[in-house]
């Protein structure tokens, strides 16, 4: 036992781990009974008001899914049928900067789309990058710590950041996606977008398979350089917003083209890597991504703060044909996303017009805040099951068993994981000036951080690839011998000497 205090609960409950959830087997799927994560996502999704607590600077717009592909084979979601048009808002963001921080700054960029099907709401919440920072569900309240302010200084912490990432290798498939030249787009129609857990889908004859949703730029990829963005954030902080704003309003509607990569049930067990790893892609060579149809934005909404801040997104909306995996993170954000807009926007948040579905609703849930719709036909049939003519269940949209095995417990979620073969075969795919920038970017968020940590964080670069660890060492002393330059050139400037 070290000198150091032991981590207890709220209620004062010693912590025996604050790495792992509890799950059904290592793979799967998180346990309700994980009272430490719910207390922990739910804490967290009630730290701040009344701004989003992450991804609370954002910009959207309306537009229309069309399917031109067949996946019918795969799923029974009328959505996804071949010639279905689907009307859809989106909303893009940064992930760590606040409502009023700039939109050109090196961030991971969200990427959600609500569709409004026949069938009721289908979300789908994801990034512009395939993979996260964290697989495990237990640690995202402490990332997300790392990437907002100190509370003493309250400012953004390079050592906190650097701090978390150097004892998660899990972060390195992700950090080297932020760094690179992909880190900072343009505009938001200049970059991909990615369901990045793995989802199911599943057919009218019970047979579920696993699927990766993309959708893939249309536009072209455009990134800015660190140089670039600081001279455009110095000109305006709202570039993102101007830019899809302006685009539509010409006309010039921006598309995506959607594809999805589709695993048999089965080949879950016979995969290299678990496939329900947010950590983790797919190779293409193994699941070739199919083309299903293009999204396209073509509508500015009208009002800003009722069509694009007050929309809400939670990946537990799902329709039949569609539905969830083992994946630890996307069984928690199943709860903390629809927690936390019923705690910023109130109880009956998905009655607001940009949240509404556009097919009847037919519930129990009564009274709390924002309780402004009306009440069931019946007054009588406000309890189910009733004899009064109240909404009934339909056996008819049960999808198939979720098959899990296992014993409950905390596993270790990083022993016998490679960590560093997928960040790899991302970096061994950059050209010479694509590493060059990689590196640059790393040693200029890495001033003023202590050398352990980096020395920590270099480590694991180094098991990506030594060279890898070589170029951000010689990106700093770079950057160190043009700051002892500057100073010594201010020291014998006439300025310096008065």
């Amino acid at each position: 036992m070290s000198d150091r205090p032991r981590m207890t609960t709220s209620a004062g409950a010693p912590v025996p781990d604050n790495q792992n959830s509890q799950t059904a087997g290592p793979r799967g799927p998180v346990l309700l009974q994980d009272y430490q994560l719910i207390e922990k996502l739910a804490h967290q999704n009630r730290e701040r008001i009344p701004e989003r607590v992450v991804h609370a600077k954002g910009w959207g717009a309306h537009g229309t899914l069309t399917i031109t592909g067949d996946i019918s084979r795969y799923t029974r979601a009328k959505a996804l049928q071949p010639g279905a048009r689907t009307p859809l808002i989106a909303r893009f963001s940064t992930v760590a900067g606040e409502l009023g921080a700039a939109d050109a700054e090196r961030d991971v960029r969200g990427f959600a789309l609500k569709f409004y099907t026949d069938e009721g709401n289908w979300d789908l919440v994801g990034n512009n990058t395939p993979v996260f920072f964290v697989r495990d569900p237990l640690k995202f309240p402490d990332f997300i710590h790392t990437q907002k302010r100190h509370p003493r200084t309250n400012l953004r912490s390079k050592t906190a950041m650097w701090d978390f990432w150097s004892q998660s290798p899990e972060s390195l498939h992700q950090i080297t996606i932020l760094f690179s030249d992909r880190g900072l787009p343009v505009a938001p129609m200049f970059m991909n977008g990615y369901g990045s857990h793995t989802f199911s889908l599943w057919n009218d004859q019970g047979e579920r398979f696993w699927v990766k949703f993309h959708f893939k730029t249309m536009q072209g990829h455009k990134h800015y350089t660190n140089a670039e963005a600081e001279k455009i954030v110095g000109e305006s902080r709202e570039t993102y917003q101007e830019e899809l704003f302006g685009t539509i309003e010409r006309g010039e509607y921006p598309r995506w083209k959607m594809q999805v990569q589709i695993m048999p049930e089965a080949d879950a067990e016979k995969t290299s890597y678990n496939p329900f790893d947010l950590t983790k892609v797919w190779p293409h060579a193994e699941y070739p991504p199919i083309d299903v149809g293009v999204l396209e934005l073509d509508r500015n909404a009208d009002n800003y703060f009722a069509e694009i801040e007050q929309v809400a997104f939670s990946p537990s909306n799902v329709v039949p044909g569609i539905g969830f995996s083992p994946d630890k993170m996307l069984q928690a954000r199943v709860f903390s996303y629809a927690d936390a807009h019923r705690y910023r926007l109130g109880t009956h948040y998905e009655a607001l017009p940009v949240n509404a579905p556009k097919v009847p609703v037919h519930h129990y849930h009564k009274d709390g805040a924002m309780r402004f719709f009306p009440n069931n036909p019946n007054p009588d049939a406000y309890y189910e099951p009733n004899s009064f003519g109240g909404p009934v269940e339909d056996k008819s949209v049960q999808e198939p068993p979720l098959k899990i095995s296992g014993d409950a417990d905390r596993y270790n979620h990083r022993e016998g994981n490679d960590d560093y073969g997928q960040p790899r075969a991302l970096w061994e795919l950059f050209d010479e000036g694509q590493k060059q920038r990689l590196y640059d970017n790393y040693a200029a968020a890495m001033e003023g951080v202590p050398d352990e940590i980096i020395e920590r964080q270099l480590m694991h670069f180094g098991r990506i690839h030594p060279d890898y660890a070589d170029g951000v060492r010689q990106a700093r002393a770079r950057l160190a011998g043009k700051a002892k330059d500057s100073i010594s050139d201010g020291e014998s400037s006439p300025a310096a000497a008065e």
